[in-house]
């Protein structure tokens, strides 16, 4: 439209009755959002843009195409844009990627986030896990000072899958067997006096010290006293790999003792799987395969660390601490 006959139509806006004006407020709703969407990866990608085939940053503007500016690389030829190798990679309907962040925020089951935003239902659960792929990466990179370490467990589920490995049960079904069996999902979770976590699905069944080595033995700081309950799992891998390590007898009914580096106890780690658990009802029962993407999804809400939907597209295309 040219300068002339836009400013004639912007001349009439007062003139608008109630349901015009709505009508023209959700005709740039949309085009506003992706702008800001667009923009918004732009200033992401920039300070590192390179090519996602051979890691040169050498390259040049080479066209438009779905909504986004394309680059050639000036060593190996492709072409890319700013999303190319990341989770968001192909998925459309840009214009309601913040909209559906502020959705993770809040928490959403599928459906009632399809419904906010627009979106069939399907879409919305792809999106969940395509915007989680990289939240569930952006970890602390160390504990330190005393950390606690303990486990809970969640009844395994098959949820969504074409075929089982067992028979089927009624939803909010309970294990066959009593106790901890390979019916059940072991997750450990490990967090600092300062607040930062660590966690991991590590395996059905009880926890094991090799599964220890695995998930908390590269972040964890060497100096770190680390407390726990009495589980053999974690005597054997503090005395392998000699760290310091203390325990609370909890069957006993001791949950707090007095240490020479301070209160010996696992409150914090088992107040956050209680926050955990009590979230994780909104959602009526997740896949065991999904679990690791609901962790991250919980760090990131956990504190107010992610506050806004822009903070949380940054990390979905920007990985921290990768």
């Amino acid at each position: 439209m040219k300068a002339p006959r836009f400013k004639r139509w912007f001349a009439s806006l007062p003139s608008l009755n109630g349901p015009q004006c709505r009508q023209v407020l959700d005709a740039l709703h949309p085009a506003a959002g992706l702008d800001q969407v667009v923009a918004l990866i732009a200033q992401t990608r920039a300070p590192g843009r390179c090519c996602p085939s051979c890691g040169n940053e050498r390259c040049h503007r080479h066209g438009f195409a779905n909504d986004l500016q394309r680059f050639r690389c000036c060593v190996c030829g492709r072409t890319f844009n700013d999303l190319s190798g990341t989770p968001l990679a192909r998925l459309r309907h840009k214009a309601k990627w913040l909209a559906y962040s502020q959705v993770l925020l809040d928490s959403l089951p599928v459906r009632k986030a399809a419904d906010r935003v627009g979106v069939h239902r399907n879409t919305a659960f792809r999106w969940r896990h395509r915007f989680l792929r990289w939240v569930k990466l952006d970890r602390p990179a160390s504990l330190n000072g005393i950390v606690e370490a303990d486990e809970t467990f969640l009844l395994e589920s098959q949820k969504g899958a074409r075929t089982l490995d067992r028979p089927a049960r009624r939803r909010s079904g309970r294990a066959t067997k009593s106790g901890i069996s390979r019916e059940l999902d072991c997750i450990l979770v490990a967090r600092d006096r300062n607040g930062r976590t660590l966690d991991a699905v590590t395996g059905r069944g009880a926890l094991k010290a090799a599964q220890l080595e695995r998930d908390l033995l590269p972040r964890l700081d060497p100096q770190a006293l680390l407390v726990s309950d009495s589980n053999a799992a974690y005597q054997a891998f503090a005395h392998k790999h000699k760290i310091a390590h203390e325990t609370v007898n909890l069957r006993a009914g001791i949950r707090v003792r007095r240490g020479l580096a301070g209160a010996i106890h696992v409150q914090n780690v088992n107040a956050y799987h209680a926050r955990f658990k009590a979230w994780l009802l909104g959602f009526r029962g997740v896949a065991s395969r999904y679990l690791s993407n609901y962790l991250g999804w919980r760090w990131a809400l956990d504190g107010g660390r992610v506050i806004s939907p822009e903070q949380l597209m940054r990390i979905a295309i920007s990985v921290i601490n990768r």
